[in-house]
């Protein structure tokens, strides 16, 4: 599977912006290095391999979610777990995609 099929191809800017106007938390699943590099201010960070430990905590934000990271690959990733565990997501894709809309 190719990196764009994580896309589905969904218009992701209007998905992205209803998600923002509806009160989603970003969730950032990079490295910290990653993350120390730069990241949409108010974003939630939390590693992609920590994502299935910190499975209540994401649920109790009680709030959408928009997965990013750096290319879309491994917010994809969280995307489906949190997803086929009850979680409203989308994948964001590249931290930068959702950051010019805040």
């Amino acid at each position: 599977m190719g990196l764009f099929n994580l896309f589905k191809g969904k218009n992701m800017e209007s998905e992205i912006k209803e998600y923002l106007e509806n009160g989603a938390v970003i969730l950032d699943v990079r490295t910290k290095m990653e993350w120390d590099e730069g990241h949409s201010d108010g974003a939630e960070h939390i590693v992609l391999n920590l994502i299935p430990l910190k499975l209540e905590e994401i649920k109790a934000f009680n709030k959408p979610v928009i997965a990013v990271c750096k290319s879309g690959g491994r917010s994809g990733q969280a995307t489906q777990f949190l997803s086929s565990n009850g979680v409203d997501v989308i994948n964001g894709g590249p931290w930068q995609n959702v950051d010019q809309y805040l």
